[in-house]
């Protein structure tokens, strides 16, 4: 296995590779954004407009098995204004032989400057994500990405393994300073007081952390994180937000959208798509997005609240294993 200094050198590589070959920084070469009149938001500090709305192409974009339908979902999402793009190094359904930054990449390779791309390290040492960011970028047939995120920040014992002198923080931050990336943040799932002390760890530029799920949890998290990021000017993106499902609340999902969209202090939301059909709705519902009143967000919390106490989701939470998340 290639040591550390390898690697650095090797991504070093890449990127001086693209500059030359485009006589500008890849940086300066991403300029082709277009959300097709969707509401769009400042992206923190980033300075970025993005759309409310992002694709989520994990789980169940992994599970689209014929690949033309799943490619045509990434133009067609595109081709309607939805340019932010969340993956990651360990999205892969590996019964369907899908690996979601390959997919990607075959967009990518012609229409990269028209995408802002994101994905996620799972790697909690330095050696092992320095192996994935370089896997990463093969995969998707770039030599940058727009925002590399740590991926499932978990505990505090997690965000002391990450922060630890020599490690994972500090490698992404050089990584943001070698144009490997443009900006850096990290996602979590559960556990607010460490999603609240990685924001006060690092200089992130943004979060992405669920919604509406995992027990009683939700509004702590948005309670403590999303003012947390405000105060360091972080952008600020919620996922998992049509959980729990229809049939264990009666609200809909795309009430549940509507609901996660109106709340105070975020720049959009990440969605999962599986269909041609389902990004035209949530494209549409973004399209015609009004905010729910106060007395609308109270009635639609009201009925969320009871169920995470009383743990009606199946959800498995993710283990950490050989450098992922499974």
């Amino acid at each position: 296995m290639e040591n550390s200094l390898t690697r650095r050198s090797f991504i070093r590589q890449t990127v001086a590779t693209g500059i030359a070959l485009t006589g500008l920084s890849s940086f300066q070469s991403c300029s082709g954004y277009n959300s097709r009149g969707l509401p769009t938001a400042v992206f923190g500090k980033t300075g970025i407009q993005i759309p409310r709305i992002g694709i989520g192409l994990g789980s169940r974009f992994c599970s689209v098995g014929d690949e033309d339908e799943a490619l045509e979902i990434l133009s067609y999402a595109l081709d309607n204004g939805i340019y932010y793009w969340d993956t990651a190094h360990s999205y892969i359904n590996r019964e369907l032989n899908v690996v979601s930054e390959e997919r990607i990449g075959k967009i990518l390779k012609d229409r990269r400057k028209e995408v802002f791309l994101s994905t996620k390290l799972a790697g909690r040492e330095p050696d092992v994500a320095m192996e994935q960011i370089e896997i990463s970028l093969k995969r998707l047939q770039t030599d940058h990405v727009d925002n590399l995120m740590l991926h499932s920040i978990g505990s505090v014992d997690d965000v002391d393994i990450l922060s630890k002198k020599g490690g994972v923080i500090e490698l992404i931050t050089r990584l943001k300073e070698e144009g490997v990336t443009r900006f850096i943040g990290f996602s979590g799932h559960s556990n607010a007081e460490a999603l609240r002390q990685m924001i006060e760890r690092g200089d992130f530029d943004n979060v992405l952390f669920a919604m509406n799920q995992y027990e009683n949890y939700s509004q702590n998290r948005q309670e403590e994180v999303i003012p947390a990021a405000q105060e360091k000017n972080m952008g600020v993106l919620l996922m998992k937000v049509i959980r729990p499902k229809e049939n264990i609340t009666g609200i809909s999902a795309s009430e549940l959208i509507r609901y996660a969209l109106s709340l105070e202090g975020l720049t959009g939301l990440v969605i999962g798509m599986d269909s041609v059909e389902v990004a035209r709705s949530n494209i549409e519902l973004l399209r015609s997005f009004t905010p729910m009143t106060a007395a609308e967000q109270s009635a639609i919390s009201s009925i969320l609240s009871p169920v995470m106490d009383e743990k009606y989701l199946e959800w498995t939470k993710p283990g950490y294993k050989d450098g992922y998340w499974v």
